[in-house]
């Protein structure tokens, strides 16, 4: 028998003035967080998207792209932030990749001219990324006031880890 493959639909969190959008696109691969998160209850806004992931990376795409174009968050999103990218990072195919994208207001982008200031700003995905199944990227947009990219860079990349 073959396995089973589960249809999965899309999720789609409407953005209100306290709580990002939310779209995640299985069929795309994309999964997208934008706008302010600073919900009083950020269970209620992110335990359906971890659920979503974690039934996502069942049947994840070959690339999966977590684009966080937040503008501002608050220590609990960021705490939900991380619980899905450790979903995510468990993707169960070391020949797929997740690219998370970042998107930071262009003077921001521009203060990060070395590895230690980039280091430090990623310091939550570098510190899980070695124990990553899928291979992961991290890229990096200026965004002027507009929302607009106005510069990019690939700040990292981690190979996929072989175990005995």
């Amino acid at each position: 028998m073959f396995p089973k493959k589960t249809i999965m639909n899309d999720l789609i969190i409407e953005q209100t003035p306290k709580t990002p959008q939310i779209d995640l696109n299985q069929f795309s691969g994309d999964l997208i967080f934008s706008g302010k998160s600073i919900p009083e209850n950020a269970a209620k806004v992110y335990e359906p998207a971890l659920n979503w992931v974690t039934e996502y990376i069942l049947n994840a795409r070959p690339t999966t792209n977590l684009r966080l174009n937040l503008e501002y968050y608050n220590t609990s999103s960021s705490i939900w932030l991380t619980k899905i990218l450790k979903v995510l990072i468990r993707i169960d195919k070391p020949d797929f990749a997740l690219i998370v994208h970042l998107y930071l207001p262009v003077e921001e982008y521009d203060e990060m001219d070395d590895f230690d200031d980039i280091k430090d700003a990623f310091l939550p995905i570098s510190n899980i990324a070695p124990s990553a199944i899928p291979s992961i990227g991290i890229k990096l947009y200026g965004t002027n006031d507009k929302g607009e990219i106005i510069k990019n860079t690939l700040v990292f990349i981690e190979q996929e880890q072989f175990t005995n």
